[in-house]
């Protein structure tokens, strides 16, 4: 267990952060080494300071704080913190350390860093430093619910990229490239994982390297025995194989 725990707060009320932060002042054990209100700010800030726990706001702005998680790499131990009792569930499935629901008080939040404490030092007996949450990118994977938008991210960058603006999607070996509205961008998911999650009156899978937005389609015609060429309204052709072909006939 390291000497001091390095923690960030994140949160996009200056209120709850301030909270946070007097609560913590004085524990000998703890140093705040940031805080941020947003998603955006919290990526570059977490991949430079490197912390041992966030306090991390479920409900935020631009992107909530289960999206940020999917973007980070390492991960850090997470204290979950919101007005939201809905999420608690959700938080905990997600092998996070403790949830804490606002307003709380100091007392609760002590409790929590004598969990991250433990916590903490069982990994570090075990491996000689924390280790990240291995098992929360395959939580939010697992999860079976209708995506709205996709989180990507390049380096310090995050892309949010709604549903609608997205015209295909690509096999890419280990990862998929969702060509869109805004650029290409690779995520380390699966086909599978998109061809269950997205909506499924809206996308289809054609190929077995492709799943088409349906409202993209321009044209269709034979390409060869069993296999049609689809021309998109941004000029890409895919081919669709005969199985694609036929699920796509029948939506349409």
């Amino acid at each position: 267990m390291p000497d001091k725990i390095r923690v960030i707060i994140i949160d996009d009320e200056i209120l709850a952060r301030e909270l946070v932060s007097n609560y913590l002042d004085g524990i000998p054990d703890v140093e705040l080494a940031g805080e941020c209100q947003n998603g955006f700010e919290a990526l570059k800030m977490v991949q430079e300071l490197k912390p041992d726990l966030l306090f991390l706001d479920i409900q935020m702005p631009k992107i909530d704080g289960f999206e940020l998680l999917e973007v980070l790499d390492p991960k850090p131990q997470i204290i979950f913190t919101t007005a939201f009792d809905q999420y608690a569930i959700r938080a905990f499935e997600m092998n996070a350390i403790d949830y804490l629901l606002k307003p709380f008080s100091k007392a609760r939040l002590e409790q929590s860093l004598d969990k991250a404490r433990k916590r903490l030092a069982d990994f570090s007996a075990k491996t000689g430093k924390p280790e990240p949450l291995d098992q929360l990118q395959q939580q939010i994977e697992n999860e079976k619910k209708e995506l709205e938008r996709i989180i990507t991210r390049l380096g310090s960058k995050i892309t949010v990229i709604p549903v609608g603006k997205i015209w295909f999607l690509e096999s890419a070996d280990d990862y998929v490239m969702i060509h869109s509205e805004l650029g290409n961008h690779l995520k380390e998911k699966t086909m599978k994982y998109f061809e269950e999650h997205l909506p499924a009156d809206q996308f289809i899978r054609i190929h077995r390297s492709y799943i088409l937005n349906l409202s993209c389609i321009s044209n269709i015609e034979l390409y060869e025995k069993d296999t049609h060429l689809i021309t998109l309204k941004n000029g890409e052709k895919l081919r669709a194989s005969a199985e694609g072909y036929k699920r796509l006939k029948e939506m349409l």
